[in-house]
């Protein structure tokens, strides 16, 4: 079909909404596609860039997906991405990704973009992968839809940003195989990276009792104070709404929680990382009586104290982000660390043969941390 595309106007809201219910019914976790005026700034938003196509024949919305920035940071998120029942198989869905792509990395807007992609079936995967999009790893129990489902995470980098990555002297040695699975996969060399024992977590936080503060506009207000900038340890386009401290307040952890798609994402710790390294515990424990049944986490590559703490509590790295956020002329590398306390059931999950090793590779990490090792007795 030929599809007429142009930018989400406010007086598509309503139609828009029909669109998320028609192809996700009634589960669809974000406010793109069920909050009125979420919507409306997102369409106003001078950072981000919104498309919908159109029947040419009838004007009935076909697809709609949108590039979700911020100001300062250098990337986007691809979401929304939905192409109506009637018409798919049309191609709708690669024809806005790309136009999507050449408004925003083409036009020097972002530095890298990237998507969240179900693993429901392989059409999402391909459709991000013919855009120039490329696999970074498997989200495990990432979200729940109708039921608990894994995302892959995919993006798309503006040329010469994966040439300026800052170097890293060493890592914590479980995170060496997804190290060389995105060598083999982006062609990115970590030749320079050696891997070391993870470093010592310094306190034991596992009987702390933290107070957990779910006011969004004061825990907004308050992280902007203690965040002017996205410099340190950050998660892009995530705002907190969730705020956990002991009771003598040493420590603030931020924290984002979608109680809809039960997941949660940690975005950031003050007075540093380090403060909360020992209480990852009870901030996982809190979290998941608030109902999310999977955490994660985004820490920079060359944090090594940070990294070994979320592996001493049983977090797995699964994605590594290369290129990430800019600080100067280079780029730092980023990892996903997550923990689900769900049971995690691959035999539903379907991957394009790109995807393939780090969803290996996650299992393999995932068995190293929870499996026992079997010794033989002589």
């Amino acid at each position: 079909m030929n599809a007429l595309i142009a930018p989400a106007r406010a007086s598509d809201i309503a139609e828009l909404r029909q669109l998320y219910y028609a192809v996700y019914g009634p589960h669809y976790p974000t406010a793109l596609g069920t909050d009125p005026a979420a919507m409306a700034r997102l369409i106003q938003d001078p950072h981000s860039l919104w498309l919908v196509a159109r029947c040419p024949d009838t004007g009935a919305l076909a697809a709609s997906a949108a590039v979700h920035g911020e100001p300062g940071s250098g990337i986007g998120r691809l979401e929304g991405l939905a192409v109506h029942p009637d018409h798919r198989s049309g191609g709708l869905a690669a024809r806005l990704t790309e136009a999507l792509c050449a408004g925003t990395l083409d036009a020097g807007r972002l530095d890298s973009v990237y998507a969240t992609v179900r693993t429901v079936s392989a059409g999402p995967q391909r459709a991000v992968a013919r855009n120039g999009f490329r696999p970074l790893g498997i989200l495990p129990n990432a979200v729940d839809l109708s039921s608990r489902e894994s995302l892959a995470l995919y993006a798309r980098h503006r040329p010469g940003v994966l040439e300026r990555r800052f170097p890293v002297p060493e890592v914590p040695a479980p995170l060496l195989p997804l190290l060389r699975t995105v060598e083999r996969g982006l062609g990115v060399r970590y030749d320079g990276t050696r891997a070391v024992a993870p470093a010592p977590v310094t306190g034991d936080g596992a009987a702390e009792h933290l107070e957990m503060i779910e006011a969004p506009a004061f825990v907004r207000r308050r992280f902007r104070e203690r965040f002017p900038d996205a410099g340190g340890w950050f998660y892009p386009l995530h705002t907190p709404n969730a705020l956990l401290t002991p009771e003598d307040g040493r420590f603030e952890v931020y924290a984002y929680l979608n109680r809809t798609g039960r997941y949660c994402s940690l975005v950031a710790a003050h007075p540093d990382p380090a403060a909360a390294a020992g209480y990852l515990e009870p901030v996982t424990r809190a979290l998941t009586r608030a109902g999310a049944g999977y955490v994660e986490a985004l820490v920079p590559l060359s944090h090594h104290a940070a990294l070994s703490a979320f592996l001493a509590q049983g977090f797995v790295a699964g994605a590594l982000y290369p290129a990430m956020r800019r600080e100067g002329d280079g780029f730092h590398d980023y990892v996903v660390l997550s923990r689900s306390t769900e049971r995690i059931d691959f035999r539903d999950v379907v991957v394009e043969p790109a995807l393939q090793p780090y969803l290996d590779c996650y299992s393999s990490a995932w068995a190293s941390t929870y499996l026992p090792t079997l010794e033989v007795a002589s």
